[in-house]
């Protein structure tokens, strides 16, 4: 299966017939050794590929998302309804599969596609109407931050990918994608690992591995596998300037795979955890300027009084060397080492403060959620206010916590809005607490739906809404 000791055979069945010492060497290939060259390299290929692609499922998704036209796009809050297709991974034999966070955002239904599929074609011989079983699909959980997602489907003994503690990729080595562009089912496209580690955005640390293996709309959530048929990654996107595959596809590395679905089959969710402390990459002149001893790593610009950092001993100016015992060379790997270390277990840092090394123990908090990812948090089958055109959670503790300087104790809390609709005449915003309707308290979001479904059409309504601190109503009449 291996192209690698393919290509060596092929190698040693050329050496074995070089010239004794002394003699010129007799360089001429046959057309017969090419092509069993070529024959080999092909069969490695379809074999990898084969095997790989009966875990690849496409998926089908009806809800709400981000919407595309240029007016509603402004809004980064907004969602309207659509269909998305896009692909996933099974990982488990008892039907756990991985995909996108984008391709399940606001699902009301998703629908997974197992199906076979042609892998030759023989005269008279080919058998093209594969059977497909639809399943109805769960939502497990999801996760923003690396854009990864679980769904489950009952479903026993399905051929999985497996997920392996050790990773190794290298740049220029060859991979496979496989997923549904446009809806196309099991398509493949082979190309190189054109750079590991590759941080697209300066300011969102999520490291990708590069690709030029042709992706397009509809990979998302499918697999970049090696020549082995090991996982490398989850694709997740492309730059383009068409909305074509332009050969700069990206793909989440297994690393971040294995942990992101290990969290979320276990608990739903992916908290997020703080250690109270800001950390920057160290550039040459920052080096030069504070006298460091070196010109790059990580440094502390500031430590948060009260902290896990501040106290465990950290403080600013201190240099990262190493997290729990690896090495930590670019604040990249620093923000990621941080994302996938064990929940709930201490941060061993080590850390170079006036040329001296020092060994802390930090025990990180879970971080709370900002504001723009409120709808993170909803389910769209129970959270939507169709009268309304919005999504809202009840208010906690841990929400309000996200709402500096909120006034409310209860209410109802807006986490998102749908784009385009009639209904988002009641002009609420995400953020937004409604704390009641027609002077009638509101303590839950039942409370508001049940209240809402008393009103006629062109009956009057008056909300109280804390807004960024200020209570104010919100009219609007009932269409």
């Amino acid at each position: 299966m291996k192209v690698a000791l393919s290509m060596v055979s092929a190698l040693l069945l050329l050496l074995v017939s070089l010239p004794a010492s002394g003699q010129s060497p007799d360089t001429t290939v046959t057309s017969g050794d090419k092509s069993a060259i070529l024959r080999e390299y092909d069969q490695a290929i379809d074999e990898v590929a084969e095997h790989a692609m009966r875990s690849v499922v496409q998926i089908e998704v009806t809800g709400f998302g981000k919407p595309e036209s240029k007016e509603d796009e402004e809004d980064p809050t907004a969602m309207q309804r659509q269909r998305v297709i896009g692909s996933g991974v099974i990982v488990d034999p008892d039907g756990y599969i991985v995909t996108n966070n984008h391709v399940v955002t606001g699902a009301l239904r998703i629908r997974v596609i197992v199906a076979p599929t042609t892998v030759e074609l023989i005269t008279g011989h080919t058998q093209l109407a594969n059977p497909q079983r639809v399943y109805e699909a769960k939502l497990i959980g999801t996760n923003r931050y690396a854009d990864l997602a679980v769904i489950k489907i009952e479903a026993h003994d399905l051929p999985a990918i497996v997920l392996p503690e050790a990773f190794h990729v290298r740049l220029g080595q060859t991979v496979i994608a496989i997923g549904s562009p446009q809806g196309l089912d099991h398509t493949i496209t082979k190309g190189i690992i054109s750079a590991v580690g590759r941080q697209p955005e300066l300011d969102r640390p999520m490291v990708y591995v590069q690709t030029d293996a042709p992706i397009n709309p509809g990979n998302s959530g499918g697999p970049l596998i090696d020549r082995d048929g090991n996982l490398i990654g989850i694709n997740t996107f492309i730059y383009s300037s068409g909305g074509g595959s332009e050969g700069l596809g990206f793909a989440i590395p297994e690393p971040v795979v294995r942990f992101v679905y290990h969290e979320l089959k276990a608990n739903g969710f992916v908290p997020s955890v703080s250690i109270g402390a800001h950390a920057q990459a160290i550039s040459p002149d920052l080096a030069a300027g504070l006298k460091l001893p070196q010109d790059h790593g990580v440094i502390f610009s500031d430590v948060d009084a009260g902290g896990p950092a501040a106290n465990a001993g950290i403080k600013a100016g201190d240099l990262v060397e190493k997290i729990d015992g690896v090495p930590i060379d670019s604040f990249p790997k620093y923000t990621a080492f941080l994302y996938v270390h064990q929940r709930g277990a201490p941060l061993r840092v080590e850390i170079l403060r006036g040329g001296k090394p020092v060994t802390l123990s930090v025990n990180p908090v879970d971080s709370l959620p900002m504001v723009d990812s409120l709808s993170d948090l909803t389910n769209p089958k129970k959270d939507l206010i169709p009268s309304l055109g919005i999504f809202v959670i009840d208010l906690n503790d841990f929400i309000a916590a996200a709402l500096p300087g909120l006034r409310s104790k209860r209410g109802v809390v807006v986490a998102g809005v749908l784009a385009g609709e009639p209904a988002t005449l009641a002009t609420l915003e995400v953020g937004d607490v409604v704390r009641s309707l027609n002077g009638r308290e509101l303590n839950s979001s039942e409370e508001l739906r049940q209240q809402l479904a008393n009103f006629k059409p062109g009956e009057s309504v008056a909300l109280e809404v804390e807004r960024q601190g200020v209570l104010q109503y919100v009219a609007f009449e009932v269409e």
